[in-house]
């Protein structure tokens, strides 16, 4: 008996430690992984570095994001009282400023302001954002031309912030190599994070104070891009003369030049543009579709912001996914299963405006919700790897600029796409009111993403720890001599020679 009654104790604390063990690391998972993970990037990279991160991704662009869209959505359906198809080509005006981001990425990188080359971005991005949403929040009536240029003014403040935040970032990779997967990852965590408070709060809010409200509460968090400009520390450089500024500019343009020569660098910038541009938009028309009272689900403004916060969830887990368990494979590899399952994906709108999901006994926010949260996933996926691979086509000195460029090929391509689906819309007779030919749309759209999965040839058949340009083009020329001691963002300018 007192042996029966010991094996008895010994499998209790046998249980015990197992629980307390599997309790440890799900802990261990969820709090001290994240946490050590962030330790490790502050230490190697620098605190200024990862609150401009924060702040520009997780502020500016994701909580920006979350709120403007849904309020933007409203602003031209009740405000401007205009049509699903002209909303989505205005949507299209709205990311020129994205487009011209080599723009912004060419004076950050030539020319200094007082010295400095990136704080002073940083403040004029944050004030122009700033004082365009204070004008679309305060003046009433406001004619539909004004208020998309507040609206192209705003965005062109996030472009500028964003294009400055990703030069530190990019020259962070070329230094540090083998933390490029994970400083897209934080700046994806930090992005998806912020669109999900946005999204969940902007219902509520765009409810509450109305979209010209929610304006106005972008305009105040667009302060803190400014405090990103005022604490990055940042060494100052000389002033450049004005002839000196010239050569730099014929040096960015030839070294562009240079780089665009190797193929390894053109044809992903091929595969950027026309994966985008064939990827139609028909998000407008569907919006339209969602809060109609007679076709569709009549959602109200809260609804349709907890969608939305579903898909930021979505990508939120596309980004552990990917950091946790992809990152190491080939980008080939993963670009193209992301591709497949976004086509699969596509046509989940098709049985939601054909209400073959009401037939299968699944309510519509339910299926709504899924469809957010897979397709934003699968979306993720796909584009983080391509950011990478972006970070490691720059060279070195021209950071900013390229990374930008690089960037503005992708979003010439949804720039197309907007406007594409927009004309489908039009040529289809989707209206306010009229929602017959959306399933349509929507198979064309769906068809029309199998194109780029045969274009995937085109991505380097590398993975994030490849080295893919020369030796001699990741050397700053501003840099020889100075020694190749641990370059921290504390000191992210060199002095000019």
């Amino acid at each position: 008996m007192a042996n029966r009654s010991e094996e008895a104790e010994y499998e209790i604390d046998s249980r015990r430690n197992q629980q307390d063990k599997s309790k440890a690391g799900v802990l261990d998972l969820l709090l001290k992984r994240p946490l050590r993970w962030l330790t490790m990037l502050i230490e190697e990279l620098h605190w200024s570095f990862f609150f401009g991160v924060i702040v520009v991704y997780g502020v500016s662009q994701g909580l920006g994001k979350g709120l403007s869209k849904v309020s933007t959505q409203y602003y031209f359906k009740d405000e401007q009282k205009i049509q699903p198809s002209q909303a989505q080509i205005y949507v299209g005006l709205i990311q020129i400023p994205w487009i011209i981001k080599p723009l912004w990425g060419l004076l950050t990188d030539v020319v200094p302001v007082w010295g400095y080359r990136r704080r002073p971005y940083f403040i004029f991005a944050g004030l122009l954002a700033m004082i365009s949403m204070m004008v679309l929040w305060l003046h009433t009536n406001l004619h539909l031309a004004l208020g998309l240029s507040c609206l192209v003014a705003g965005s062109a403040g996030v472009a500028i912030a964003d294009v400055t935040i990703d030069a530190c970032v990019t020259q962070c990779s070329i230094s540090h190599p083998t933390l490029a997967a994970d400083m897209q990852s934080l700046c994806g965590l930090s992005s998806s994070i912020g669109s999900l408070v946005g999204f969940s709060l902007s219902g509520v809010l765009v409810h509450l104070i109305g979209a010209k409200g929610v304006y106005g509460l972008l305009g105040l968090t667009a302060g803190l891009v400014v405090v990103v400009g005022m604490v990055l520390k940042e060494s100052p450089s000389r002033s450049l003369g004005r002839k000196h500024a010239n050569e730099k500019f014929l040096d960015a343009g030839s070294a562009i030049w240079k780089t665009f020569q190797y193929g390894e660098v053109w044809r992903p910038c091929l595969f950027m543009l026309l994966s985008a541009a064939v990827s139609l938009h028909i998000h407008e028309g569907m919006f339209y579709w969602y809060t109609d009272s007679k076709d569709g689900p009549s959602f109200s403004k809260e609804a349709v912001g907890s969608i939305m916060s579903f898909g930021a969830i979505g990508s939120l887990v596309g980004i552990l996914l990917y950091q946790n368990f992809l990152k190491n494979f080939p980008f080939r590899n993963v670009v193209f299963w992301a591709l497949s399952l976004s086509v699969l994906s596509g046509f989940l709108d098709l049985i939601l405006v054909l209400r073959i999901n009401l037939k299968l006994g699944l309510p519509d926010y339910f299926f709504i919700v899924v469809d957010e949260f897979v397709s934003h996933m699968i979306s993720r996926i796909k584009w983080l790897p391509l950011l990478v691979l972006s970070s490691k086509l720059c060279p070195a000195g021209m950071e900013g600029t390229f990374f930008a460029l690089l960037m503005s090929i992708e979003h010439v391509g949804h720039l197309m796409s907007s406007w594409g689906g927009g004309v489908l819309l039009h040529s289809l007779k989707v209206t306010r009111k009229q929602f017959d030919n959306l399933w349509l749309a929507i198979v064309i759209r769906s068809l029309l993403r199998v194109i780029p999965i045969g274009l995937v040839f085109l991505i380097p058949n590398v993975d994030s720890n490849s080295t893919i340009l020369p030796a001699e083009m990741l050397t700053n020329r501003r840099s020889e001599g100075v020694g190749t001691e641990k370059i921290e963002m504390t000191a992210l300018i060199r002095d000019e020679a």
